[in-house]
């Protein structure tokens, strides 16, 4: 049983977890809100004091999931949306000279689902897809039970793909609904508990735009398993329906009868996936 403690890193757009792992649990967390608008030192600063502030002691590696593209050999971060400044960081390199530990950097979604994989929803699954339905559309793939990268960490960009007039993750996102109907994923569940009749055709509308996205996950990938996170997902109840009957469209029935679709259960499962990167074949 792996006994190591190890920091996992969850880097958002708005705020940084760091978590304090062993044996698959967090020992620690601490969360905190930041400027990332700050220039690339006042980022990193916070970041140096976010794990300093968890007295991390004796610990055998740390593993940082980023919202962005990564060269996962080198460790650099690239071009990272959520925080403008940081165009090329040598995040690996700056992390070990301060903290003399093994660093392992990779794309947040690819934690979420390596974490999912390990410890959560999809732990009987070797095929695996998760989508993060948050700000955007993340996704990570788990081949043969190995996390799958990509050259830059590009590998699930599903979100990206054109659709309609803009891209998928216009559509699929939790900001679907600030963006078409004029307020949050959250109010809107609100609504559609109360039995609202325009949330609830959001959400059916919302429920088929998701089901094209996973058709292509499907003629991409074909996994066992494809698991959902991030604020939209908590409103699978209110979109499934419609998402299973647009599967129905798909080509390979067979297929179709065999996914499974899970929700994640855990608000920490990236931070898990973060620090288990040391131990994942990242394959490229």
């Amino acid at each position: 049983m792996e006994s190591k403690k190890r920091i996992g890193i969850d880097l958002g757009g708005t705020s940084i977890r760091v978590g304090l792992v062993q044996n698959g649990k967090i020992l620690k967390l601490d969360s905190h809100k930041y400027n990332a608008q700050g220039t690339e030192e006042e980022v990193l600063q916070t970041l140096f004091s976010r794990i300093d502030a968890l007295q991390i002691g004796t610990c055998a590696s740390i593993g940082v999931g980023v919202p962005t593209l990564v060269d996962v050999e080198k460790g650099i971060v690239y071009d990272t949306l959520n925080i403008p400044s940081w165009k090329e960081v040598p995040l690996k390199d700056l992390l070990q000279q301060r903290y003399h530990l093994p660093v392992f950097i990779n794309n947040d979604a690819n934690c979420f689902t390596l974490g999912e994989q390990l410890y959560g929803k999809a732990r009987h699954y070797q095929n695996v897809v998760g989508m993060v339905l948050g700000t955007g559309v993340g996704a990570g793939i788990i081949i043969g039970g190995q996390l799958y990268s990509g050259r830059h960490c590009g590998a699930g960009e599903f979100g990206c793909i054109p659709f309609l007039d803009r891209t998928l993750e216009d559509y699929c996102s939790g900001s679907y609904f600030k963006t078409f109907h004029g307020i949050s994923g959250e109010e809107m569940s609100i609504l559609a508990g109360k039995g609202d009749s325009t949330a609830l055709q959001a959400f059916a509308a919302y429920g088929r735009y998701l089901g094209t996205a996973i058709m292509i996950v499907l003629y991409a990938v074909d996994p066992d398993c494809i698991i959902l996170g991030g604020s939209a997902s908590h409103s699978y109840n209110y979109f499934r329906d419609t998402l299973w009957q647009t599967l129905q469209k798909f080509a390979y029935q067979r297929t179709v009868r065999d996914l499974k679709i899970e929700i994640s259960e855990s608000d920490e499962i990236s931070v898990l996936g973060a620090a288990a990167l040391c131990t994942a074949d990242q394959k490229g």
